[in-house]
Order: C-alpha cells, then structure tokens, then sequence
C-alpha cells in the first residue's frame, strides 16, 4: 500500500465564493493535515517497516554497520571474548552496587524510586521494578557513580557504565536469554568506541568542547538495546538515527563537585538515550536510513573531518571489549599508573613513611590536571598517593574516606607529594603512563615508571584480581552470600535462558 497523498486542487475564481487568499488557504491546508494525522499512529504501525523513510542512498558503511549489528544477537562469539566480556559485565556490576552508597547512586534510586514507570526493570541494590527508561538511567548513574567502572583509552570512553545499563534494561524488557545478554553487550563495546575512535578520540574534548564519553556511550547503549530487542538490518539504521539525534553532553560537568552530574552525562543519560532509540524503533517510528552519509548527516554535524570508515574498521575481527580497561584500583583513570608504581616501590623496597622526605609524581600534563588537589577523595592523586604510603594498599573504602583527608598520619605524607604535569608523557597519550621518584632522608633515591597500567589490554588483571575486586564492592552491600551468588551467574550467563534470574540477584533482598 502506497504512503497516503495530499494534495491541493486549485480554487476556480468566483464572485460568490470567499475570496483565496493566503490565510485562507493555509487554514484549509491545516485542516487536512489535521485530518490525515489523526490516521498517523496506524500508519506508522503497519507502514513503517516496508515502506523507505527516504529515497536517498544507503552508503557502503551504514549497509555493512547495519548487517552487523542486526545479526549480532545469534551471531557467536570467541569463546576468549565471551570470557572477557563476563568479567566486564561482573566489573560493571561492582560498580553499580558500590556507587549506591554514594552520592548519585543515592539520588538515582530516589529518582526511579518517583518516576517508576511500569515494573520491569530492575534497578541495582534497591526494590524497586520500573519500566527500561527509568532503569537504564538509575543503572548508568550508579555505576559511574565512582571512578570504578572500567575505560576504553582510544576512544576517551567508559563503555561499560551505559552498554551494560542498557543492554540488562532492554534485556529484562524483551526477556532476553544469558547468551542475547553477552551478545547485546558485546556489540554495544564494539560500536561506542569505534565511534568515538571515529570522532577523534582524545583530541575531540579539546577541539569541540563535546564530551566524547556520552557520544560514544550512546551509540554503544542504542547497539546493545537494539540487538536485545533483535531489531533488523532497516531498524538497526532507524535505531543509528535516533542514537544521532539524541547525541548530547558536554565538558560542563566538570564544574560539579558532587560528581552527579558527570555521572549523567557519562552513564545514565546515554543508557536512557539509548534504550529510548531501540523501544522507539522496535514500535515502528519511521527515520532517516542512513544518518552517517549524505547532507546534514551527523559527522557533518560533529566531525565533517572524519572518516566514517572507521566504525567499521576490524568489525568482526577486533573486539573492542578486548582492548578496553578494567580498572585495578578504584579511582580516576589518571592515578591508576602512579599508585602500580608506588605500590611496586613498597614491595621492591623496606621503607616507611617518616623515612621519606619527597615524592614526585609524573603524569601527562592533561592527566595531572583532572587529578590535582581535587576535593573528592578517589580522584585526588596527593591524598591517594599518600593514602598507599601509610597503608601500603588501597581499598574501595579508603580510596573514599573522606575523613583520612583530615587525618594527620596523611596530611603528613601528603605535603611531601608534588605532582608534576610532564610534556614528554603527555605525547604518549592515550597510554596514561607515570613516573614515581621517592626520595628517602638518607638521600636514597627510588624511581619507578609504568607504562602499561595494571587492569589495561597490556598488561590484564587475572579473573581472581576482577573475582577479588568485585567482591570488595559488593560484599559491604549485598553480603558476602549474595556477592558469591551474583559472581557465580555473571561466570555462567549461558546457562541462562532467562536473565531475570541474574536481575534478581542485584536486588536488596532485605
């Protein structure tokens, strides 16, 4: 069937009709397209799916892109992949579950808990059932709540926070099996961080002032929602189109201290976004085809000077999921490098803290100031460096204890601390490489430099240090019963045909 045609026939002239003139016919105009809106909704419904919102080209990318990502949710993986893949999906989960006892995570379950929507989503450490929306944002908010979740350095993303959010939103809503569910989240680290890599990467913060993590983000929650919804290869580039349209953020955040807004922009704004554009899709809205080519396309609009090749690039062979970091410590990306090298001093090396006399750090200029003398706890690299010297480790807890930045054992090492920005690292970017020198009073002096960070591609946490960390997060929250059972299910998602039961135990069941 045919998309309906409106057309205007032309007034004959006549002395005893009302006279045509440009007010009349606009209102007449108005009346028909009222009328034919009223039959909008069916149409859509029946229509959307055959007929072809434009009759413009679909390019090369987009017709490849597309394909992909409709048959990711039976396409198999690499039985590698799948194992790396659970240990972020296990890292994501740490993450929300110890961001609820943290300031966002707190505001997230007050805002789901107002705005539920219809009871089918669940949302980590809390009663609370919603619709995939509300879910999605509660979930991304909690778990970059922190610096804990894991990072993606090419493309200057954190996939995990809003693929995971999105893709278990989406799972629970469509009923998805373990396997759909290590699908959806694959897929969704393979398209956020080629577009980000797409954008820029580490460059396109400074040229555009846009926050690449929402847009990378977005585009990676929209690819693991869409296939958890099993969209098609026409809904797959329907659902693109949406992810565009709602690309947002930028570096604004920085400005507030409380860290809730970063962790909107970051996670629960990209996840919301992105579930958003598969529910949209999957109930027939009609869109452009082929949103990445053409005139007013969204490179256009964002990177006119980038090659779309690239969301592409690998596809199918590079999993971005293996390249992308879990972190080791839980702490901004930045002090990750210098608290390796001083805890390989500590343990290299028999020295206390009063035996020190100075300790200088070195990061890439841009690295020193995101991390220097910042007021919150896990993301200041003086008092965390200072925190590893007289404990000689770092735990989620300390790494958030407001109250040793007061304490007088720290403050004390900390004034030996000095940070120093370092133009020769900062080339080395997006590698967050560092240089530890400790001197010590007898004039000893102690120099380490880590170039491949604990937790990166490079250099990979074990499954018992993900096992060790994660259980450190959730233990204080759900209890060391639930945490093992938690652990235990991320480890065999395909035993699952039904994620529910995997939901259900990042509940509070008190």
């Amino acid at each position: 069937m045919d998309a309906p045609h409106i057309s205007f026939k032309p007034m004959e002239a006549s002395n005893s009709g009302p006279k045509l003139t440009r007010r009349n016919l606009l209102a007449k105009g108005s009346c028909v397209l009222a009328g034919a809106a009223l039959h909008l909704p069916s149409y859509l419904s029946s229509q959307s799916q055959q007929t072809p919102s434009v009759s413009a080209p679909i390019g090369p990318v987009m017709q490849t892109l597309s394909a992909y990502m409709a048959q990711a949710a039976t396409r198999p993986l690499p039985p590698a992949v799948i194992e790396q893949t659970k240990d972020h999906i296990l890292d994501t989960f740490a993450a929300m579950i110890s961001g609820s006892q943290l300031p966002p995570g707190r505001a997230a379950i007050a805002f789901a808990q107002s705005y539920g929507g219809k009871p089918v989503a669940t949302v980590a450490t809390s009663t609370i059932l919603c619709g995939p929306l509300e879910a999605s944002l509660a979930n991304g908010v909690l778990a970059h709540s922190d610096e804990t979740d894991d990072s993606h350095s090419p493309s200057q993303s954190h996939p995990g926070c809003a693929v995971v959010p999105a893709a278990l939103a989406a799972g629970e809503h469509f009923n998805i099996s373990g396997s759909h569910f290590l699908r959806a989240v694959t897929l969704g680290y393979d398209i956020g961080p080629r577009l980000g890599v797409t954008l820029g990467g580490v460059n396109y913060q400074t040229e555009t002032h846009r926050d690449p993590h929402a847009t990378s983000e977005g585009f990676g929650a929209a690819a693991a929602a869409g296939c958890a919804a099993s969209l098609d290869t026409r809904q797959m580039r329907l659902l693109l189109d949406y992810a565009s349209q709602q690309s947002s953020g930028f570096t604004a955040w920085q400005r507030d201290t409380l860290h809730v807004e970063k962790a909107f922009v970051f996670a629960g704004m990209p996840a919301r976004n992105g579930v958003t554009s598969a529910l949209l899709v999957q109930a027939g809205w009609s869109g452009v085809d082929d949103v990445l080519s053409g005139p007013e396309s969204f490179f256009a609009a964002y990177a006119p000077h980038a090659n779309p090749q690239g969301l592409i690039d690998g596809l199918g062979e590079r999993y971005e999921i293996t390249r992308t970091n879990i972190k080791k410590w839980c702490v901004g990306s930045p002090i990750q490098a210098p608290l390796d090298a001083v805890q390989l001093l500590l343990n290299q090396h028999p020295f206390t803290p009063d035996q020190i006399r100075h300790v200088t750090v070195r990061v890439a200029t841009r690295e020193a100031s995101i991390v220097d003398n910042r007021s919150l706890p896990d993301i200041c690299l003086q008092h965390l460096v200072a925190v590893m010297l007289v404990l000689r480790t770092l735990t989620f807890r300390s790494a958030h204890d407001a109250a040793l930045m007061k304490d007088p054992g720290i403050l004390r090492q900390r004034a030996k601390v000095t940070l120093i920005g370092d133009e020769e690292l900062e080339k080395h970017l997006p590698a967050r490489e560092a240089t530890v020198e400790i001197l010590l009073n007898d004039g000893t002096a102690l120099t380490q430099h880590v170039d491949a960070v604990r937790g990166t591609a490079e250099n990979p946490m074990s499954r018992e240090e993900i096992i060790a960390k994660s259980r450190d997060l959730i233990e204080p929250v759900l209890g060391p019963a639930s945490s093992k059972a938690l652990i235990s299910a991320v480890l065999q998602l395909e035993q699952f045909t039904d994620i529910h039961p995997l939901s259900r135990l990042l509940r509070n069941s008190s």
